[in-house]
């Protein structure tokens, strides 16, 4: 890549300080390099992860940061070497938009594991230029980064894909999940839970959906298709389930004790979790060595598992479940995000909502 500087002109929305209050923001992006392509913004989820990285609770942001990793929109322009798209492609980006590509771990497909993964926004690019999500109107990204969007799926609704699906999606392959008849605990029935329990569906798992709250059951079963609940703060649900589930892929993003999980899962039971609480987690090890379990993690996927997760919802008809809002909205969507209030990923309509400004 070409080293271009800062050249096109941007709006988006940024935190400015550890009170992670968005506000209006102009700024610069890099003109396109030869493998580049813009992509005029018209969706993007808001991740969990957002609302960590503006508060700054990760220790690592750097101000200002406009967040957004979930990015649904149309290529405006394209780079002399771009042969996968083309202007007028429904395309999406998700966490990363960069990696070394040379390294034995970029070889096997796993950009995001690589040493010098470049994410979406607050990050630098190979360029030296600030990298800025979503929650603004174009974005530039190498072409290795973007991906195809399947005809089928909705424009807002698939933008969590990006990052919820794919979060879920390659723990879940990966660790065995799979294979159909197994059972499967989701715990957690938020923005990463909910399209776990529609990925296990679609593997043909048994699923369980794993909640401290009784309210969510009609909609786990009756709306998402889960098999079974169960509440994990009564003893008798969970003395009763003792030892019956394959796997369980754990959402929660805040502190829990994992102990009860460990005690659902079967002889070679697999926990794995996906959710970033801000503080470490206890784990006990006699039910790991008593039992021969695992404890695993995951984070998100490689492009290429990216685009077969979303060609999988694309055959399958998976949408995430969302509420639609317009940027200035996403203050109170944070304080609504923070107190688990929303069924179940927020997703800004950039293109309408920066129109607006």
């Amino acid at each position: 890549m070409a080293v271009t500087g800062y050249a096109q002109k941007s709006f988006g929305w940024a935190a400015t300080d550890t009170s992670g209050v968005l506000s209006p923001l102009h700024f610069s992006r890099r003109e396109n390099g030869s493998d580049d392509v813009t992509i005029k913004i018209l969706y993007c989820g808001v991740c969990h992860s957002d609302l960590h990285s503006v508060k700054n609770d990760w220790g690592f942001t750097k101000y200002p940061i406009v967040p957004g990793h979930e990015i649904v929109g149309l290529v405006t322009k394209t780079g002399c070497d771009v042969q996968k798209f083309k202007v007028g492609d429904r395309v999406g980006v998700g966490v990363i938009v960069g990696s070394c590509k040379t390294c034995d771990i970029c070889q096997q497909d796993l950009e995001n594991y690589c040493p010098k993964v470049i994410f979406t926004y607050n990050s630098r690019d190979q360029d030296g230029t600030r990298t800025y999500g979503g929650y603004s109107d174009i974005v530039v990204v190498d072409q290795h980064f973007v991906l195809h969007i399947p005809d089928n799926l909705s424009s807002d609704a698939c933008a969590p894909l990006l990052c919820a699906g794919i979060t879920v999606y390659s723990p879940m392959k990966y660790y065995g999940m799979a294979e159909p008849g197994k059972h499967l605990g989701v715990a957690g029935l938020g923005g990463l839970g909910h399209v776990a329990v529609k990925f296990g569906k679609a593997f043909g798992l048994k699923v369980t959906v794993i909640s401290t709250s009784q309210k969510k059951e009609s909609e786990a079963i009756n709306k998402l298709g889960a098999d079974s609940f169960l509440v994990s703060t009564d003893p008798a649900q969970l003395k009763a389930a003792m030892g019956t589930m394959d796997f369980i892929i754990d959402t929660i993003a805040a502190v829990h004790s994992l102990a009860p999980l460990l005690d659902l899962l079967k002889m070679n039971g697999k926990l794995v979790t996906v959710g970033l609480p801000d503080k470490p987690l206890e784990l006990p090890i006699f039910p790991l060595v008593l039992g021969r379990k695992l404890v695993g993690g995951s984070d998100i996927g490689g492009m290429k598992e990216t685009q077969e997760m979303l060609d999988f919802c694309g055959k399958h008809n998976i949408n995430a479940d969302i509420e639609l809002i317009h940027i200035d909205y996403i203050n109170t969507a944070f304080e609504r995000l923070a107190k688990s209030e929303v069924r179940y990923r927020f997703v800004i309509d950039v293109a309408n909502s920066l129109a607006r400004n």
